[in-house]
């Protein structure tokens, strides 16, 4: 059990919680959710026992192995394999153990040994290790390489795996479907509905919280409100108690209206005065229920171009992929013949680099086509969003200068009230786009697309950096939106809310879906298994072709080498991010001391203010570079692989 008793956590002058209140029992699934900044991450610090509540008590009954997920990205020359069977901390050491006593030759300490490793499952962790990292979208090819041979969102993926390869009774997840792809996702949600133990998760993704949790805790107003069920199930009884504090809330005015009628027109009067001073003070006495609202601050539509064309784009017979510096082709599809037609609302679904990303690019013209023919309709207005959209915007400008460099003309009345629909409200429409967060700047490209009235939207991983709130106001404007979609996600509540049909790209092919997401679901695991047997049979020492480990190693270091710059670059970006994030995690353990905030200091905490600001920017930018370079990386990856 995790007991959080009259809790109150501050951060600088802010109180994150206020005197809350939560327990959660051995065995639950727990969602966690609330807005950015709610103190989620700080929540799970408190639990590992990393941060400490300023009043209160948080319990955590001893003996309990927690397990967590790493956010930083490691640099280290073991294999993949051996690093997600690091995670059993407990196996490692056993192991250890073993060799000692083998060096020592003392046999009762081997044999002791032995036995705790059978009783560790050690016979088996390389087998589970190898099931967890396929899951991850990992090749038997990859379990050898070294780390510091993947891009940084493929080592987020081997943090995920061995946080989930350590024996623990309670795991902390942060937002684990970052980084992963739709396929990744489904085979995490089956793995986290079998875990034994308690789980504690932070995430955007509803579908993700519904196929998982059993509970809801939401992070609202300093307090902690758990709610049983999936967050389905959350959002139909908060809207039910919304619904009757809004009731309560309309009867209390009538009868506060009637008193302070009452009031207004006896309270002069002799003979009525006492009876107005006794209903003036029960007017304010009484507890104000506030008026029920809808949380979220999003709400837009997406107008659709004025004309538009029957045939908006169309591939004809084309190579689709990549020409590598050295003029070499990399083909990623063949012979494409794909059309968009108005009003077409399509999903792409296929594994993990297999030219989703490619087919997209070609689609907007991002990409040439190395053969054949792209044909547009003649009033083709295409609406595209992708991560390195965000790193195109203008840092010194204001999402307000933005609009107005696309229609000058447009009073600055209507783009202020057109902005806050995408939560831009008041001076936040006047901020420069340096001190944004990365949902903040998808949330602004999102409003930049929209003003440009398309009528076909391209979106590649929309609703990554976005909360709970954003994603069901992006999935209800592409509702309404009438125009064509194109889309690439992990999140199955948008794709499911929003297109009609999916295309499949795999093995070089794109081809008409005929089925859903589970469907799909089924699809790729009986791909994955035939993959794994034939990976398994080419292993086998005893096949009738040998391997030629020579050539093999002579292509690996070729592709290592067509691969050395771009790896390069991502590197610096990543080490850019750590140590931007070093300083932020500096910063914030500096301006967590209350006296930091007396006027003798005010010129170290502007010091500090100041040092925060310049450190947000350096890793704002640095991070939307390390992800945009990465998504390269990967696809150059899975192409050469």
């Amino acid at each position: 059990m995790i007991q959080f008793s009259e809790v109150s956590l501050q951060r600088g002058t802010q109180f994150l919680l206020e005197d809350a209140d939560l327990t959660i029992f051995e065995g639950q699934k727990v969602g966690l959710i609330g807005a950015n900044g709610a103190g989620k991450s700080s929540l799970f610090a408190m639990v590992k026992g990393d941060l400490s509540a300023d009043t209160g008590s948080v319990i955590l009954p001893g003996n309990r192995r927690i397990a967590f997920m790493a956010q930083e990205v490691e640099e280290t020359q073991r294999s993949a394999l051996d690093y997600c069977l690091d995670g059993d901390d407990k196996l490692r050491e056993i192991e250890a153990n073993i060799a000692q006593a083998q060096t020592l030759g003392n046999n009762h300490d081997h044999a002791h040994w032995l036995g705790e490793f059978e009783t560790a499952h050690g016979y088996t962790a390389q087998s589970r290790a190898e099931t967890l990292l396929q899951g991850l979208g990992f090749k038997m090819t990859d379990m050898h390489k070294p780390v510091a041979d993947f891009s940084g969102g493929w080592r987020i993926r081997l943090n995920l795996a061995k946080a989930l390869m350590c024996p623990s009774d309670v795991l902390l997840l942060d937002e684990p479907t970052n980084h992963l792809d739709l396929d990744a996702v489904m085979w995490l949600e089956n793995w986290l509905r079998q875990y034994p133990g308690t789980l504690l998760l932070i995430s955007h993704d509803r579908d993700f919280l519904d196929g998982i949790c059993s509970h809801i805790v939401h992070l609202y107003q300093k307090k902690l409100v758990l709610y049983k069920g999936n967050y389905s199930n959350y959002e139909r009884q908060r809207a039910e108690h919304l619904a009757q504090q809004q009731a309560n809330y309309e009867r209390q005015q009538a009868k506060r209206a009637h008193m302070q009628q009452y009031v207004d027109r006896f309270r002069f009067k002799a003979d009525k005065a006492k009876q107005a001073q006794s209903r003036l003070k029960m007017l304010e006495k009484m507890e104000l229920i506030g008026p029920a609202h809808i949380d979220s601050q999003f709400e837009f539509s997406i107008p659709v171009a004025e004309k538009t064309s029957q045939l908006l784009v169309n591939l004809s017979q084309a190579n689709l992929g990549y020409r590598l510096e050295s003029g070499s082709q990399v083909i990623q599809l063949e012979d494409t013949n794909f059309a968009i037609r108005d009003g077409q609302r399509i999903g792409l679904l296929g594994p993990n680099g297999a030219g989703k990303s490619t087919l997209i690019k070609s689609i907007v013209a991002e990409l040439a086509l190395l053969s054949g023919e792209r044909i547009t309709g003649e009033n083709l207005k295409i609406g595209y969003f992708s991560q390195h959209q965000l790193s195109a915007l203008d840092l010194e400008a204001s999402p307000l200068l933005h609009i107005q460099r696309l229609s000058p003309k447009i009073l600055e009345s209507d783009i202020r009230r057109y902005l806050g629909g995408f939560g831009f409200t008041g001076d936040d429409a006047l901020r420069a786009v340096k001190g944004f967060s990365g949902g903040e700047k998808a949330r602004l490209a999102l409003s930049l697309i929209a003003w440009t009235k398309p009528n076909l939207l391209v979106l590649d991983e929309p609703t990554n950096h976005l909360d709970l709130e954003m994603r069901q106001a992006l999935t209800e404007a592409l509702q309404e939106f009438p125009g064509a979609i194109l889309v690439v996600s992990h999140d199955r509540h948008l794709l499911n809310s929003t297109v009609d049909e999916f295309y499949l790209v795999a093995d070089h092919q794109i081809q008409a879906f005929d089925g859903d997401l589970a469907a799909y679901h089924s699809w790729l695991q009986a791909r994955q298994a035939a993959v794994t047997q034939q990976e398994k049979t080419a292993a086998t020492p005893d096949k009738v072709e040998k391997i030629d480990r020579k050539e093999e190693r002579r292509k690996a270091a070729e592709m290592r080498e067509k691969l050395r710059p771009l790896r390069k670059q991502v590197e610096k970006y990543e080490k850019a991010v750590q140590t931007a994030q070093a300083h932020l995690d500096t910063i914030s353990d500096a301006m967590a001391d209350p006296t930091l905030y007396e006027s003798e200091q005010r010129d170290k905490l502007q010091s500090l203010l100041t040092d925060e600001a310049k450190w947000k920017k350096s890793l704002e930018e640095n991070e939307e570079a390390w992800f945009e370079l990465q998504e390269e990386l990967e696809e150059a990856e899975a192409n050469l692989a």
